[in-house]
């Protein structure tokens, strides 16, 4: 392993670094206990060209994919297409995934698409970081094994995430259609408000969740309301997880110091871009619907955005209207929000995670270890 030439220099760096653990600590969800020593060994210092922050933020990163790919397989295993690339040949769920073409013809394709690139992310980030001598990262051996969905389709496997007990965060509809930058401290509301409180199912969690829907040629008259809300509710879902990552990859690549880790954050961020357009795009074909969950007794209400509405929740505005960014003072410019590290960053996206219900039922050392990882990655700094 190589050391680092300065001792001074590996005092300035502790020090800031239990700096920083102080400060992304204040940040974490109440009650969450994160370890006061964001580097438990030496071995965790600088490898090759990449200093110890460029590792921490690739940790995270590849955390963060590695709980997106357990999402999206589950996804992809009852709505994806059916092959041995992501899902294997289990046969999927016929019925959901005709449910989720009511927001797009090609939904399947789309939902299997975005899992391999899960997939490649975190492999791809793991390889790296292995290639420069630094640790992989891992969650599985922290996971409590959560269930699998019951419904035709999906294997029975541990899973990393909950997708039934989901509270969606919709601002980010309301916040690219509008002229304002949550960096300058602007806010915005919920474009499905209802979504935003309560617990709701984005997939089937028996086959008693299908109803009594069937699928015939004409698909928007065979599902029934329940199934409808978990479909528009995956809709609303699949962005909501991506325009995490969009602004996440930007927040963190001003951090880093090796140009090739830039590069890398930038190729893999602008993936995520495109993902995010694809289902913002599709999220705003949900039809007028309002159900209540049996099982979670949450009620959802889905409106049509397609006519009439005013502008911030107006379905076909899918590029974002430029807005202020860095001063008022300047002209408004059209750009990925936010990217402020006081608004965003790696503690915020965990917190996202987290209030989105996806850890329901999972180990406390399992969220502990993704707040730690998301702390390392805020307290890194260009040079350390």
């Amino acid at each position: 392993m190589k050391e680092l030439g300065n001792e001074s220099v590996k005092n300035n760096r502790r020090t800031f670094l239990r700096k920083g653990m102080a400060a992304a600590g204040a940040a974490t969800a109440a009650g969450m206990v994160i370890p006061g020593k964001l580097f438990a060994q030496s071995d965790d210092l600088e490898e090759g060209n990449l200093t110890r922050g460029d590792i921490a933020i690739l940790r995270f990163l590849s955390a963060a994919e590695q709980v997106e790919t357990d999402l999206w397989q589950q996804y992809s295993e009852l709505g994806g297409v059916q092959d041995d690339e992501v899902s294997g040949v289990n046969g999927g769920n016929l019925i959901y995934a005709g449910a989720l073409q009511l927001l797009d013809g090609d939904m399947s394709q789309y939902v299997h698409d975005n899992t391999d690139d899960e997939f490649t992310h975190h492999r791809f980030l793991n390889n790296y970081l292995e290639s420069k001598g630094a640790k992989p990262v891992d969650l599985t051996p922290l996971s409590a094994g959560l269930p699998s969905s019951k419904a035709t389709g999906a294997k029975q496997i541990p899973r990393l995430t909950n997708l039934t007990q989901l509270t969606v965060d919709t601002t980010w509809w309301t916040r690219y259609r509008s002229t304002t930058n949550p960096d300058l401290g602007a806010s915005f509301a919920n474009a499905v408000p209802s979504l935003a409180k309560g617990k709701f199912t984005a997939i089937p969690r028996t086959d008693d969740d299908l109803g009594n829907s069937t699928l015939t040629d004409d698909n928007a008259k065979s599902i029934d309301n329940r199934l409808k809300a978990i479909a528009f509710t995956a809709g609303f879902h699949f962005a909501f997880i991506e325009q995490g990552g969009t602004s996440l990859y930007a927040t963190l690549a001003q951090k880093v110091t090796s140009l090739e880790v830039l590069r890398i954050l930038l190729s893999i961020g602008g993936s995520e871009i495109m993902h995010f357009q694809t289902w913002q795009d599709k999220a705003g074909n949900a039809t007028p619907l309002t159900f209540t969950d049996p099982v979670n007794k949450s009620t959802v209400t889905f409106e049509d955005l397609t006519t009439n509405q005013p502008e911030d929740l107006q379905a076909n505005l899918i590029m974002p209207e430029p807005c202020d960014f860095l001063d008022k003072r300047l002209e408004p410019v059209a750009i990925i929000r936010p990217t402020s590290d006081k608004f965003g960053g790696a503690i915020a996206a965990a917190k996202s995670f987290l209030d989105d219900g996806l850890f329901v039922g999972q180990t406390q050392a399992f969220i502990n270890k993704f707040f730690e990882l998301a702390a390392e990655a805020d307290a890194a700094r260009r040079g350390f």
